[in-house]
């Protein structure tokens, strides 16, 4: 394991964490915070889940609804106003979410001294960061992961590619997309036994509006073949890729993938380059149960 790398990512997270700290009344700008990380904003996102063990905007939440807690006990600013800032459109709102939060409404956090509410500990925060008021100056991760996941590195030559994008929620997108270029490609003889099946996610639907998010369905192209609309050929950049398998459902690879980038990635001293992640799948969903569907995950490494 190497410290060095482990403790850049916790830097890199840190700079997150204390912009949001300093920027809370600002609207969240996703390419500012994945900037500060030298991150993508889907890769940004998926590291900052899996180190952070929650995703940005239940995190931005948190941290601005604890900040409401502070400032009523703290100054005279209506409830209302304090709600406002915390992101809630009504009093409403603000109050159902507190009370679920804290245990006690707005009113009675209000009704108590600032030593009977720091008193009562925030619920428990999978990172352990809560809202400071300051500067963070440290943050700490597990250093496990690393060794109970089956990594391998493999080096991959340039795979050339027949696929057909859809766009749209991911789940109703890549259905539709499989059964495009199957329908396209069964007649022609291209689906043999050493076809890989290739799915490409090209946004997080984490933070990616779900009509916006596209998906490639793929094949390995074993023969030259005319192409036509909706299917387009491709070439996958080859070289080194840590390869993940995960076992189960195909709705619980996102799991995997913040496992992977919150716990392998910092201890690995690895880094990855910006080229497309893909997936292969090794069985077929359609006559395979879902707890024992194979997906190897292909990670681009530098």
């Amino acid at each position: 394991m190497k410290l060095d790398t482990r403790n850049t990512c916790a830097a890199r997270m840190l700079r997150v964490l204390n912009h949001i700290q300093r920027h809370l009344d600002e609207p969240l700008d996703l390419e500012t915070l994945a900037g500060l990380t030298y991150f993508s904003v889907s890769h940004f996102h998926r590291v900052f889940k899996g180190m952070l063990g929650e995703t940005i905007m239940d995190h931005l939440r948190r941290i601005r609804l604890e900040r409401a807690h502070a400032q009523l006990t703290q100054s005279r600013r209506s409830v209302t106003d304090i709600g406002l800032d915390a992101g809630y459109d009504s009093l409403e709102a603000f109050s159902r979410v507190f009370r679920k939060t804290f245990g006690l409404s707005p009113s009675q956090c209000r009704g108590q001294s600032p030593e009977q509410n720091w008193s009562r500990p925030f619920p428990a925060a999978p990172s352990g960061i809560h809202y400071c008021g300051g500067e963070i100056v440290e943050i700490l991760f597990d250093e496990t992961g690393a060794a109970r996941m089956n990594v391998r590195i493999e080096n991959l030559p340039d795979l050339s590619i027949l696929k057909v994008r859809q766009t749209g929620p991911y789940m109703e997108s890549a259905t539709r997309a499989w059964g495009m270029l199957c329908a396209w490609a069964g007649p022609k003889g291209l689906l043999g036994p050493e076809t890989w099946f290739i799915g490409i996610s090209h946004d997080d639907p984490q933070v990616t509006k779900p009509e916006d998010i596209r998906y490639d369905a793929a094949i390995t192209r074993a023969r030259e073949v005319a192409t036509e609309p909706p299917v387009e050929a491709e070439t996958l950049p080859g070289g080194e890729y840590a390869i993940i398998t995960h076992q189960g459902p195909h709705e619980n690879l996102e799991a995997t993938y913040a496992h992977i980038m919150g716990q392998w990635m910092p201890a690995s001293g690895r880094d990855f380059r910006d080229t497309p992640w893909f997936e292969v799948y090794r069985n077929d969903p359609a006559t395979t149960p879902p707890d024992q569907l194979l997906t190897d995950i292909h990670i681009p490494l530098k």
